[in-house]
């Protein structure tokens, strides 16, 4: 828990505890993969990337693979650090940190959606910032098109580039 600025115990805590992960084309960077999302689930029917939490003592850069794997049944081939975005949790009163990261993927290969979503499209980047539902994913989409331009992250492939 965060300390209050007034001295007490705040009743927010700060977790930093899901990824989000852009899946994009290897061939064609510029085309990532939305997932919408299924009857039943949180959220019916918005479109977005891959998203789930970091288990036990696990890295972000392990969830990030791991859960491309479990919702699409995707090999990452190449994973970049992007950034991290704050969201407010109400029902379990916690501010979570989500750390953001962009794989390519051969998309030649079949997507094999978990059961929270009903479809999956590769779309190009621009129609894809259209379609997104979160307007955070839709600023780090943009982000991603200007770092990954050329299908790697230039003189910055040495920070950003995770695998």
């Amino acid at each position: 828990m965060l300390p209050s600025a007034f001295g007490g115990r705040n009743m927010t805590d700060l977790k930093i505890g899901v990824v989000d992960v852009f899946v994009l084309d290897a061939a064609q960077p510029m085309r990532v993969l939305l997932l919408r999302r299924g009857e039943g689930t949180r959220c019916t029917g918005a479109w977005e990337v891959v998203h789930g939490r970091i288990e036990g003592e696990e890295r972000p850069e392990d969830a990030a693979v791991r859960e491309v794997r479990e919702e699409t049944g995707l090999k990452v081939q190449r994973l970049y650090s992007v950034t991290c975005q704050p969201f407010y949790l109400h029902r379990l009163g916690t501010v979570q940190l989500s750390v953001v990261f962009a794989a390519y993927v051969d998309a030649a290969f079949p997507t094999r959606l978990s059961v929270e979503h009903d479809l999956a499209e590769w779309v190009a980047a621009a129609a894809a910032v259209e379609r997104l539902t979160w307007p955070r994913s839709r600023q780090v989409l943009r982000d991603i098109q200007g770092l990954l331009a050329d299908g790697n992250a230039g003189p910055v492939e040495d920070v950003l580039r995770v695998r």
